[in-house]
């Protein structure tokens, strides 16, 4: 079993369809998974992060918040 996880959940995060963890069968899925959804949550959300896909271990993928295109947080107090 392979796992995604999303590190921390801006406002954005939380008010998409997308879920802050995820398991599937496959390594590739898991891969392509992960830089998928981060490149639409750069695409799609406001800009105020910047989500880059990182392996932490062999079965586990974690998609990390950085302050980032939009220069920082969007003051919802959930970023921290």
């Amino acid at each position: 079993m392979f796992k995604v996880e999303v590190e921390k959940e801006c406002g954005c995060f939380k008010k998409s369809e997308y879920q802050k963890e995820k398991s599937f069968e496959s390594r590739d899925e898991a891969l392509l998974y992960t830089e998928a959804i981060t490149e639409l949550m750069n695409e799609e959300f406001c800009s105020k992060h910047y989500f880059s896909a990182h392996k932490m271990t062999e079965n586990e993928f974690v998609i990390k918040m950085n302050d980032g295109q939009g220069g920082g947080c969007c003051g919802g107090g959930h970023c921290s």
